[in-house]
């Protein structure tokens, strides 16, 4: 997203951006989100929520998402929800498919299979995190066990390693992971939604050796919290064991008895490879999807990547999931950073031209 952003805003200010993607079609993993773009509704509950990112960041995101929201539907982006439906947050939900291709009409040209150019010119790296890189999350984020993508395959951690090839220095939060835990069998691109598990706070969690490890811990209310630790338990896998007050339960607009339906790791209680505990009725084998990381390249509020000494690398810039440092500790939406950040980015390589 933060690359076609990026495009998209620099045409309207007059330049003529190459736009260079890695993989065969646009919009990256924006195109298979549920296109929320969201912020907190308030600066302080965005600081409670991720108290490792830098502050400066999060108010770039916090002061200008809805003017870039705003932005976005002057493009023609549709808008199919005009409410996040969480109390937490505002924003709103997009068509995915729409929204990637009114910022495709804008962005101009886009040259489909190309990695990274080597030009003089303002290069902004929007490769999307480094999830789609088994040794890169290997070596940061350290699970268990391989973690599934959730996400495009193109997002191979390109950005990250131009940029510390550059001198780049990177932020905090480089082993932490934006995901969710999903029935442990096979699934595409069309199940990255419906397939999230997203009823972990109403379940018991335990490890494969029976070890409920999330026992007398609150699940945050993204659960991201509890998608990271099951990355590291035995084999990244999990048990989600649920009673008849659990099944009951709404998130979003379903029941978790109607999440459960979908799931085809659900079993009897008396399959667990453990005892079950009294009451259970249902019980969920999942494992993590990876659907960007949450670690990267060190920025200032003009976008601009920085070395180890805090200076800006002349030329270079990072946006979306390259750009760490935002929502570090905690949960805020990837979609608004890259918007944010991405309309930035244009408007900083230009003052520089």
């Amino acid at each position: 997203m933060a690359g076609l952003v990026a495009a998209a805003r620099s045409r309207e200010l007059g330049a003529s951006p190459g736009v260079f993607e890695k993989g065969d079609r646009p919009g990256g993993s924006m195109l298979l989100s549920s296109c929320v773009i969201w912020r907190y509704r308030t600066f302080e509950d965005f600081r409670a929520e991720c108290p490792g990112g830098d502050p400066e960041l999060q108010r770039l995101v916090f002061e200008r998402l809805d003017d870039g929201i705003a932005w976005l539907e002057s493009l023609g982006a549709p808008v199919t929800e005009r409410e996040t439906g969480n109390p937490r947050t505002v924003g709103k939900r997009f068509d995915p498919r729409g929204l990637t291709d009114a910022l495709v009409r804008a962005a101009g040209e886009i040259r489909l299979g190309r990695t990274l150019p080597e030009a003089d010119a303002p290069l902004l790296l929007a490769t999307g995190g480094f999830q789609g890189s088994p040794e890169l999350v290997e070596r940061y984020v350290r699970p268990a066990a391989p973690l599934r993508l959730r996400a495009n395959r193109w997002s191979a951690g390109d950005g990250l390693r131009l940029g510390l090839e550059c001198g780049a220095t990177t932020t905090a939060g480089m082993d932490e992971f934006y995901g969710r835990n999903m029935p442990d069998a096979p699934f595409d691109e069309n199940q990255f939604v419906p397939l999230a598990q997203l009823y972990g706070r109403f379940a018991r969690v335990f490890n494969e050796r029976g070890e409920e490890f999330f026992a007398g811990r609150e699940v945050s209310w993204s659960e991201t919290d509890l998608v990271q630790a099951t990355a590291r338990q035995p084999g990244a896998r999990a048990w989600y064991v649920l009673d008849d007050d659990a099944l009951e339960q709404r998130v979003r607009d379903r029941t978790v008895a109607e999440m459960v339906a979908l799931a085809p790791t659900a079993v009897d209680p008396a399959e667990l490879p453990f005892p079950a505990p009294s009451g259970a009725r249902v019980a969920v084998r999942v494992a993590p999807g990876i659907t960007h990381t949450i670690g990267g390249l060190r920025i200032d509020t003009q976008a601009r990547v920085l070395d180890e000494a805090m200076k800006p690398i002349d030329g270079l810039y990072a946006a979306g999931a390259d750009a760490g440092g935002i929502s570090t500790g905690g949960y805020a939406s990837g979609l608004a950073a890259a918007l944010v950040l991405g309309r930035i980015a244009a408007e900083s390589a230009l003052r520089a031209l």
